[in-house]
């Protein structure tokens, strides 16, 4: 064991010197080591001082599309969260609370009234009523709803009938116990009918119109998206900022120059590399979040040899995860046992994750005949700078047990939107969840259920059965136990290595006030102003 530990620490050093000669790593590395360059100083004049009542975000990655109904990605939530909104909202604390709903109760288990909001506007002046809510969940449930991510999140809504016009009563085929969590997600705001109905697809997929505290007033795809204040907005006194721009930078080493530059004033995913050269500038900050955000290298068990449950569970023995969020991450990171985090409802606390055990790794290899030296390919993003070093550990680890691992970097939406659908993400792949309904029901439906957009292969009757199971009951201490049971068989079959629940990083010039960085990606800024 101390062996393979100076082993990695070694590695890990050559690690840092050979990413110190990337254009990612070198930014932040001769960032950290130069004060004179946005480092310690504590006389630095704040670069962003003038911008006035406006702030700019550098987020890493964009959507592509901002119809509701088409995206399931945290990007998407980043903006979207400050352009629509649902019956529901969830607080940056967590908490469920009214959004465009005053109220709602169940009259039965398949049964839900919603009161709706007076006095709410659309961006483009249409009234939000009963009749958009309708035409909203028509639209999610229908033939155009059908062909995105989202639907397989609602198939428990049979109808929503009009009461009224701000009454509006939700039918269920079935009960669901986690659909009021759902209805403060993505697909589920309330988008203007009219304008919807008027415009083409590629206009709406373009120019969204929501009811949220900002209106999108410009937007040019992987460049800037444009926010600017929604004065008729029915939150009293918000939003407190007249615009708000995110721009798309990919490479972590040019968001931290920007920030440094006051070119941004939030740079969202700060890489562990680059957290101390944030603390050392006087005019800005570092902010620390804990996520429901989970990473795993996911098998495609239709690719030979990980069709064979040994060799997933040999790939996950050969892997020293807890060193990994020590050595890589700084200890920004949290150890799992199944792909979800401690925030999730449905957690098993008494499942341990898969110990190091390199000899028990070669054993099982052995047991199931992989030849030493057989090839595996594995897919990431190019732009994440941390699991770029990750996975080049991973490497390290399956090659001490005799698997060889061809590491290939491809775009972020490209692997999450094409290949990993098709199953032409190699034999693993990057998996980023986010996990957002906070309930395992949302992640281990999706990426376990037969069909799904983001399970390209794997299948289990018994888990099929208690998927279907937990859905079927609103009683949450007889779903608590079927997700116990689930856990332990999803662990047992081990479809992915579960590496780390994250914490994320955000570096923000401290001109901003009232920023509190988001659990789950989704940035609420209404309530941030400036100096």
């Amino acid at each position: 064991m101390k062996k393979m530990k100076k082993q990695f620490l070694v590695i890990s050093m050559m690690l840092i010197l050979i990413l110190s000669a990337c254009s990612n790593g070198s930014s932040s590395t001769d960032s950290s080591n130069n004060s004179n360059d946005g480092g310690g100083s504590t006389d630095e004049t704040n670069p962003a001082a003038e911008r006035g009542n406006e702030i700019v975000v550098g987020v890493s990655g964009d959507p592509q599309n901002w119809d509701p109904i088409d995206t399931f990605l945290l990007d998407w939530g980043t903006v979207a969260i400050s352009v629509y909104e649902g019956l529901v909202e969830r607080t940056l604390d967590l908490e469920l609370v009214p959004g465009l709903a005053e109220s709602w109760e169940y009259t039965d288990d398949k049964t839900i009234v919603f009161k709706l909001r007076e006095g709410v506007e659309f961006h483009n002046g249409e009234p939000f009523n009963a009749e958009a809510v309708k035409f909203t969940f028509d639209r999610l449930l229908g033939e155009e709803g059908q062909k995105g991510p989202q639907y397989s999140n609602y198939t428990s809504i049979e109808n929503v009938e009009v009461v009224d016009e701000f009454t509006v009563q939700m039918n269920l085929n079935s009960p669901d116990p986690v659909l009021i969590t759902k209805l403060a997600g993505y697909g589920a705001v309330i988008v203007p009918p009219n304008y919807v109905q008027e415009n083409t697809d590629d206009h709406f997929n373009n120019n969204p119109v929501g009811t949220g505290p900002f209106k999108m007033v410009s937007y040019q795809r992987d460049q800037e998206t444009v926010l600017e204040k929604n004065e008729n907005y029915w939150k009293e006194g918000l939003p407190k900022l007249d615009k708000v721009t995110f721009k798309i930078i990919p490479e972590a080493s040019t968001r931290l120059a920007e920030l440094q530059t006051g070119n941004i004033d939030i740079m969202k995913r700060v890489e562990v590399a680059q957290a101390e050269t944030v603390k050392e500038a006087s005019y800005l900050e570092l902010k620390e979040v804990g996520t429901p955000t989970v990473f795993s290298l996911r098998f495609d068990t239709a690719k030979e040899p990980l069709g064979d449950v040994r060799v997933r569970q040999a790939i996950n023995y050969a892997i020293d995860k807890d060193a990994i969020i020590s050595e890589i991450l700084g200890g920004y990171g949290k150890s799992i046992s199944t792909f979800q985090s401690e925030l999730s409802f449905g957690n098993n606390p008494d499942l341990e994750p898969y110990p190091y055990d390199p000899e028990k790794a070669k054993a099982l290899l052995k047991e199931a005949g992989v030849a030493e030296g057989t090839s595996l390919d594995v897919f990431i993003p190019g732009n994440d700078g941390n699991f770029k070093e990750i996975v080049q550990v991973v490497a390290f680890y399956l090659e001490e047990v005799g698997l060889k691992l061809n590491i290939n970097s491809v775009d972020n939406t490209t692997l999450i939107s094409d290949l990993i659908p098709k199953g032409d993400a190699g034999h693993m792949y990057r998996q980023g969840w986010g996990g957002w309904t906070l309930d395992y029901d949302n992640t281990a439906y999706l990426m376990y259920h037969e069909g799904e957009q983001w399970n390209p292969s794997f299948k289990n009757d018994k888990v099929e059965e208690l998927l279907e199971a937990q859905r079927a009951t609103v009683d949450q201490e007889e779903r608590k136990a079927i997700f116990m049971e689930l856990t332990e068989l999803l662990h047992e079959l081990a479809p992915e290595v579960n590496l780390y629940q994250a914490v994320d990083l955000y570096g923000v010039n401290k001109r901003l006030q009232g920023f509190q960085p988001p659990h789950d990606d989704r940035m609420r800024l209404e309530e941030v102003s400036v100096e």
